[in-house]
């Protein structure tokens, strides 16, 4: 068994200070298996957060994942939700079947790791390992899709080209919208957006870009604006962007998590006048005008769907030892022009 198993764990100590630690774990129970992890994927946006230091000290890390119930955001603290590994023991009372399964989990970054099957999900057949690690985010982008609501002949804006903004654009893409447009400041991501389907990219720090989408938009003209606006940057400054690119009667999806970032936003002139709809989009749970037809399993099978479909493996761009999870965070946190979805291999 596995009485003297020994897990590499990442820990975050205090604002960008990070440490892998050997920890033993302890016996396992009849009713668990243990896991040895294959990869986990970072979240630059959440994850950053916690790295540096911008998390809400007055709340649960992830009430929506079991592994972090009642853990507040306080340092020393782990994290990760999007972990890929091999069940190698099973306790006596789990079904053999559970054996050698390959599974993810919402599971913060450790090499093993000791569970209950049912806070496991299978890989289905023809799945790999490293697109299973993109299931906590192509989870979020179908969730964002539902509560948004997109319809035929719609201009759409999806500010940010992060891994969420990405899978979100790519889902989009095969809507029949009038127009898709991207926004991200980095280059090589307006590059993977165009990529994606949408029908232009463009950069927000750029005045002549701005104005160029202004007029795709047909903004100075009655019934111009974006109907839909999906926020996903991490960015709060971003809505006065949103805002001013919105049509009247418009929809802007909020699908970033700020933390305790904050920023002034105007609600004094194109919002209120123009009957924006500002909505929270959060994938922990399920629409109420949609949960009594949807439950979060149902949405997992989309989801499994959508990452056998887009091949959301071709973002990533390093592959890194959790032993080199300091350089991974400081690559994300620092050059983020350069780096866009980072993955700790436990095979190396």
């Amino acid at each position: 068994m596995n009485s003297h198993t020994k897990a590499q764990q990442l820990w975050f100590l205090s604002p960008r200070q990070v440490e892998v630690r050997e920890q033993e774990l302890p016996a396992l129970q009849s009713d668990q298996v243990l896991v040895k992890a294959l990869c986990s994927a970072i979240s630059p946006g959440t994850e950053l957060l916690v790295y540096r230091g911008q998390l809400p000290g007055t709340m649960a890390l992830d009430e929506g994942i079991n592994a972090f119930a009642g853990q507040s955001a306080s340092y020393p603290l782990q994290y990760g939700y999007a972990s890929v590994g091999q069940v190698t023991e099973i306790g006596a009372e789990v079904d053999s079947s559970w054996r050698d399964k390959t599974v993810f989990s919402f599971q913060a970054h450790t090499s093993h790791y000791i569970a209950e099957p049912e806070s496991l999900m299978p890989l289905p057949e023809g799945i790999e390992p490293q697109s299973a690690v993109f299931l906590a985010n192509m989870e979020t982008a179908v969730n964002l899709l539902q509560d948004a609501s997109p319809l035929v002949g719609e201009r759409a804006v999806v500010i940010g080209q992060g891994i969420v903004g990405l899978l979100t654009s790519q889902l989009l893409a095969e809507f029949p919208l009038a127009e898709l447009f991207a926004l991200d400041g980095v280059e090589s991501r307006r590059e993977h957006a165009r990529r994606a389907g949408v029908t232009g990219s463009f950069d927000p720090h750029s005045d002549a870009d701005l104005a160029e989408l202004n007029k795709r938009l047909e903004l100075e003209h009655d019934g111009g604006g974006a109907d839909l606006v999906l926020e996903v940057s991490g960015s709060p400054q971003a809505l006065n962007l949103a805002i001013d690119l919105c049509g009247y009667a418009g929809r802007i999806v909020v699908g970033s998590w700020y933390g305790t970032k904050r920023a002034e936003v105007n609600l004094g002139e194109r919002f209120h006048r123009n009957r924006i709809q500002l909505l929270s989009s959060q994938v922990s749970t399920i629409a109420p005008e949609l949960s009594g037809r949807w439950d979060k399993a149902r949405r997992f099978d989309v989801a499994w769907d959508m990452i056998e479909k887009c091949s959301p493996q071709r973002f990533i761009t390093h592959r890194l030892p959790l032993e080199s999870a300091a350089k991974a965070y400081t690559l994300l946190d620092e050059s983020p022009h350069a780096a866009l979805q980072v993955v700790f291999d436990y095979q190396t």
